[in-house]
Parts: C-alpha cells; sequence; structure tokens
C-alpha cells in the first residue's frame, strides 16, 4: 500500500480508479501497532462511491487473506478513510464475524412479495 505507513493519504486518484476495469477497489497493509493487525481503504469512484468510511463487505476478503498470512484467525482492523473505523474480525472456516462501532444512517422497511409460479 503505498504512501504513508498507516494507509492515509490525502489525495486519491479518483479519475484513474473510475477508470479501471473493477467496481471497487480494496487496498491494504500490514500493521503491526497500536493493536492494530492491519490497515484498509476502500474505493468506488466507478459506482458512485469515492471512499467508503468502514466497508463491512471488504473486511470479508481481507480477513481470510490476513488469517492466511499472519497465521491469526482473530484480527484487529483499522480503516483508514477521513472518517475511519475499527473492527474486529474472528475468521471462521465458513463464516467471519465482525465487530466494532456503527452509525445508522437509514432506517426503513422492506416488503417482498413471494411470488408463486
Amino acid at each position: 500500500m503505498p504512501g504513508k505507513r498507516n494507509g492515509n493519504c490525502n489525495e486519491p486518484a479518483f479519475a484513474l480508479l473510475a477508470g479501471l476495469a473493477a467496481r471497487a477497489v480494496s487496498v491494504t497493509a500490514e500493521r503491526n501497532e497500536e493493536g492494530i493487525d492491519f490497515v484498509s481503504r476502500f474505493f468506488a469512484p466507478k459506482v458512485g462511491v469515492n471512499e467508503d468510511p468502514v466497508t463491512g463487505s471488504a473486511h470479508t476478503a481481507l480477513g481470510p487473506y490476513w488469517d492466511a498470512r499472519l497465521n491469526r484467525p482473530l484480527l484487529s482492523a483499522y480503516q483508514a478513510s477521513p472518517r475511519g473505523g475499527h473492527l474486529l474480525l474472528d475468521v471462521g472456516t465458513e463464516t467471519i464475524t465482525l465487530t466494532g462501532h456503527a452509525i445508522t444512517i437509514l432506517k426503513g422497511q422492506l416488503q417482498v412479495e413471494t411470488v408463486c409460479l
């Protein structure tokens, strides 16, 4: 992960990231200080999200990667976006448990109708 060791970069190249074939890009680096195993950032300018503050779905992929590299299923992560956030990961054989603090940004109801053919 280029730039500062903690994953912070003041001006990501969003136009370059949007030009990539992938819908989103997650970058990560080991950080064995301050009780954090790894840092990450998540960019998706192609779909209208320049940078997601803390991305649980990305950590479901990063967890097994860092478990394999560090040989440790219990991991502490920090997503180094401008808002930032800490996550704890427990990587199991078939599941990953993510914990951390969250804020509610949307409340609502979803109604799904069953269609019988």
